[in-house]
C-alpha cells in the first residue's frame, strides 16, 4: 500500500469508515490508539492522521453493546455514517472481509482526490477459494483473539501459540459465519479439541458443562485439569461475545451426541 497525502480536512467517506472497521474487530480495543503501528499503517494509506484513524475506531466502540456490559464506552461523537457501518457489517462479517479486501487492493491505485474515495482495481477480481478461506480466517484469528486479549477463556493461559480461535458452529456447517467473531471462543489447544469433541461446552450463562465422559473417568490429570472447572464461568471477551444461538446448537449438535 502506497502513502497518501494527508488531509484530514475531508469528511471520511462510506469506504475509508470500513476499512476503519475492519481494523477496529482486528485489534484489542485497548490498542485502538494513535501509537499502534497498525493504526499508523491505516492513516498513511487514507491520507489521515494516526489521530484521526484512532478517533474513528473509539467512535465504534460507542456501538459495540459487549464494551457497554463491561462499562466500557466508545467516543460518543460519532457520525450517521459509523452508525450506517456498524449497522450494515457488524452482522454480516463475510461481507466486511471481503469488501475490505476489495478495498485493500483498490488502494494500489492512485487514488480519485476530487472525490476522496478509494479506487477500485479494474483487473479480474476472482479468488481461489483457497486464498478466500485464507482471508476469512485471518480476520476471525485476529477478531476472536484480540477480543478476549490472548487468553484462553478457561485457563487464561496467554500465550498465543498455545491458542485457538475455534469455531463454535463449524464453517463447513454455516459457511455464512465462518468469520464471525460471535461465533467464536478462544480456547488453548487442549481445550478447543475438547470443545470440538463434544466434551466440554458451556451454558447460556456461559458455566462451563462436561461429558458424562470426562466426569466418570478416575484419570487424576483428567479430574484436576478438566473435571475440576465444571460449573465455573469461563472469562468473557471484551467484544462480540458467543452467540447464544451457536451455544445452543452446539450443545444440542455436538455435545449431546458426542461426536468422538
Amino acid at each position: 500500500m502506497s502513502m497518501r497525502p494527508v488531509n484530514d480536512g475531508l469528511p471520511w467517506t462510506r469506504d475509508q469508515s470500513v476499512l476503519a472497521f475492519e481494523l477496529y474487530c482486528r485489534i484489542p480495543f485497548q490498542r485502538t490508539k494513535a501509537s499502534n503501528p497498525r493504526v499508523q499503517e491505516l492513516a498513511a494509506v487514507l491520507g489521515r492522521t494516526p489521530a484521526s484513524v484512532a478517533r474513528k475506531l473509539g467512535n465504534f466502540g460507542a456501538f459495540d453493546p459487549t464494551l457497554a456490559r463491561k462499562n466500557i464506552v466508545g467516543l460518543t461523537h460519532g457520525s450517521k455514517l459509523d452508525k450506517e457501518v456498524w449497522n450494515e457489517f457488524h452482522l454480516n462479517w463475510a461481507g466486511l472481509v471481503n469488501y475490505a479486501q476489495e478495498l485493500k487492493g483498490g488502494l494500489q491505485s492512485p487514488p480519485n482526490r476530487e472525490a476522496g474515495i478509494l479506487s477500485y482495481p479494474t483487473g479480474p477480481s476472482v479468488r481461489t477459494v483457497t486464498i478466500e478461506q485464507r482471508v476469512h480466517q485471518s480476520f476471525f484469528r485476529e477478531a476472536v483473539l484480540s477480543s478476549y486479549e490472548a487468553r484462553c477463556c478457561i485457563t487464561r493461559i496467554n500465550l498465543p501459540q498455545c491458542l485457538t480461535a475455534g469455531h463454535i458452529i463449524p464453517w463447513s456447517v454455516n459457511e455464512n459465519r465462518r468469520a464471525d467473531p460471535t461465533n467464536g471462543i478462544c480456547l488453548s489447544a487442549t481445550f478447543d479439541r475438547l470443545f470440538d469433541c463434544g466434551l466440554i461446552s458451556l451454558e447460556d450463562d456461559f458455566t462451563l458443562i462436561v461429558h458424562d465422559t470426562i466426569r466418570e473417568s478416575r484419570d487424576p490429570a483428567v479430574r484436576s485439569m478438566i473435571s475440576s472447572k465444571e460449573g465455573e464461568k469461563v472469562s468473557l471477551p471484551v467484544r462480540f461475545a458467543p452467540d447464544l444461538t451457536c451455544l445452543r446448537w452446539h450443545r444440542d449438535n455436538v455435545f449431546s451426541s458426542n461426536g468422538i
